[in-house]
């Protein structure tokens, strides 16, 4: 008896140790500021754009491969993005953005398919966006949440880094490289 009550407090302080330790290595957009180039999205996602990405399943296996066309255009408030995803299995999904900002650094935005709000921050070459997805999942929607990462790698080329997260568990990364026209 006298060990289950040592492990009670031992595993207490294990976790607070590790939930700790993980949260001060969480990259925040704030962590780019002042570095180059500058990303400013709605400067970068006006006009055409051109993507090519994989998803991969949790355990990283490349499971969906596509191309994508994003046509962008910003009219000093809001930027409204078409996206068209030609997926290799032969689906095609679309999907229109309406990104709207608020200051230097944020942003919000919402898309038909989006549950609520998406909060956007950038800082730097880094543009973080945070929202919930419906995705179509066998014939249902299920909200998948979606820490998205944006990296511009010069006036051309911005990479994107997705986690997919499903009650707070990762169930599938995107990475795609973005082309402007």
């Amino acid at each position: 008896m006298r060990e289950i009550k040592l492990i009670k407090p031992i595993l207490l302080i294990i976790s607070l140790f590790l939930i700790t330790n993980c949260s001060n290595n969480i990259m925040k957009p704030e962590d780019f500021i002042n570095k180059k180039p500058r990303l400013i999205i709605e400067e970068y996602l006006s006009g055409n754009v051109k993507a090519w990405g994989v998803l991969q399943n949790r355990s990283g296996k490349v499971i969906r491969q596509f191309s994508a066309d994003l046509d962008g255009k910003w009219d000093g408030n809001q930027l409204i993005l078409d996206e068209k995803f030609n997926w290799d299995d032969g689906e095609i999904q679309t999907r229109q953005w309406q990104i709207t900002k608020i200051d230097e650094n944020n942003y919000e935005g919402t898309a038909g398919d989006v549950v609520g709000k998406a909060r956007g921050y950038s800082y730097g070459p880094a543009f973080k966006f945070e929202y919930v997805l419906l995705v179509p999942v066998k014939g249902k929607q299920m909200k998948i949440t979606f820490d998205d990462w944006i990296f511009k790698q010069d006036d051309r080329v911005a990479i994107n880094k997705a986690t997919m997260t499903k009650f707070g568990f990762k169930v599938a990364e995107l990475t795609v490289v973005f082309v402007k026209d």
